[in-house]
């Protein structure tokens, strides 16, 4: 596993990325607005022009964020072929409002891919992404640098967990090629505004080399569903990609699927 400065490294490199494509960070489009209305309180016809800026200012946030969600977010990675491609647990939900596809290709057969996969999750091998992140939200999560025999064994109906109370269920077990999780996280007591499946396939590539496709899906329950998964999405694309290249470093680093 690459050092900590590494993986500081990969994030900052993620979010100059979104700068550089005009992406708008919420806490940033917050603090902009606060100053902006300062600037404006002191008398009407101000306080007017400065809500019309403000406004234009929303708009154009709103305008570049819809054009990164149905850009930059609809893959990763991924070949055209392969998100327009049909992947387990697709059927789950036919008709989804949000498809996501990342994929990268690992030098190492399904067969040394496959166990890394099988022990994700919280309390067992972690997401293999930027764990500082997912810890300083409370997940709990410590990402797994060998293969450990105890948490090779996934079948339908069992918990995934994303952290200590949050879980989603396997759907859909295909050993050693697609494992697919669903569910939803829930907003305090209310249940997810949206159904949901994540799914990691493998495909046999040339040279004995494997592509690694996670494809995410949603399905809006609720009409107020659509602008929380496109905010999540932006840190589920800094999260995801992190994910992808940690699996090929544990892969390649490691001769093959010697559990301990």
């Amino acid at each position: 596993m690459p050092p900590a400065d590494a993986s500081q490294s990969d994030l900052n490199r993620e979010v100059r990325s979104y700068r550089g494509a005009g992406g708008v960070f919420p806490e940033a489009s917050a603090v902009g607005a606060s100053e902006a209305c300062q600037r404006h309180l002191p008398n009407e016809g101000t306080m007017r022009r400065g809500t019309r800026r403000l406004s234009a200012t929303a708009g154009l946030g709103l305008a570049a964020s819809a054009a990164l969600d149905a850009g930059r977010h609809v893959r990763f990675g991924a070949t055209a072929a392969e998100a327009e491609e049909t992947l387990a647990g697709d059927d789950l939900i036919p008709l989804a409002d949000r498809s996501t596809t990342r994929a990268i290709t690992v030098r190492g057969d399904a067969e040394s891919i496959w166990p890394w996969i099988a022990q994700i999750g919280q309390g067992r091998g972690g997401f293999y992404s930027y764990d500082i992140l997912e810890n300083l939200a409370g997940c709990n999560i410590v990402s797994a640098n060998r293969i450990v025999a105890d948490w090779q064994h996934v079948a339908v109906g069992d918990e995934v967990r994303l952290a200590p109370e949050i879980a989603l269920n396997v759907a859909r077990v295909e050993p050693g090629r697609a494992l697919v999780l669903r569910g939803g996280v829930p907003i305090g007591n209310t249940p997810p505004p949206y159904d949901f499946t994540w799914a990691f396939t493998l495909h046999d590539a040339p040279a004995g080399a494997t592509r690694v496709l996670v494809r995410e899906r949603y399905r809006y329950k609720r009409w107020w569903a659509r602008p929380i998964v496109a905010g999540a999405a932006l840190a589920s694309d800094v999260m995801s990609r992190r994910m992808l290249r940690g699996i090929r470093e544990r892969v390649e680093k490691v001769a093959g699927p010697a559990c301990a």
